[in-house]
């Protein structure tokens, strides 16, 4: 276990300080505001009430649940269980890590971020795929790009996101998975 904790801090510090650049450090500090990323999810929403208005408060329900879920499992349960302290909270690292945000007062594994992006990412291609087309895979890059910004800001270690993806994907992937249930139930029914 050293030896995944060791891999763990020095992936951490690679991409922490390796990539350092000025675009980064103004990017990366965004991708953690909800500000940030609500734009997109306006617009999925505001795109199935124009076209798909029969999924849209399903699709709500599934999204609110799903993010408790992976907000509750990752937050509540995970994190308090494991009990590691975030790389801008280790005294070994404290010199080392430049602090873009406010270093956050939980754990750092897993990952909230990751977790509940991870899992959006899981539902929305797996779940709602039939509506994107090839658009689809474009979840699992923004999924990337809000989860590595945790560790480029200095708050998350590689091992966290990691972590919280896979929890993310396994949780959003069963939501999806009920969900295309119930799609095709209701499809049945109409016709």
């Amino acid at each position: 276990m050293e030896d995944i904790l060791a891999l763990d801090t020095r992936l951490f510090l690679l991409i922490h300080l390796g990539g350092q650049n000025q675009v980064a450090d103004i990017l990366a500090p965004l991708f953690r505001e909800k500000v940030f990323w609500s734009p997109l999810y306006v617009f999925v929403l505001v795109y199935l009430w124009l076209n798909e208005r029969r999924w849209f408060w399903p699709f709500i329900i599934g999204v609110v649940t799903l993010i408790t879920a992976t907000d509750t499992l990752s937050s509540k349960i995970v994190k308090p269980a494991v009990g590691r302290l975030r790389p801008c909270k280790e005294v070994v690292l404290k010199e080392q890590v430049r602090p873009l945000v406010p270093c956050g007062s939980g754990f750092s594994f897993t990952s909230s971020h990751a977790t509940n992006h991870f899992g959006l990412a899981a539902f929305m291609f797996f779940g709602m795929g039939f509506l994107q087309g090839r658009w689809k895979w474009l979840w699992w890059a923004w999924a990337g790009a809000i989860s590595l910004s945790q560790v480029y800001v200095g708050v998350h270690y590689p091992g966290d996101i990691l972590a919280g993806a896979g929890l993310g994907c396994l949780i959003g992937w069963i939501w999806s998975r009920g969900w295309t249930r119930y799609r095709l139930y209701r499809l049945n029914r109409e016709t």
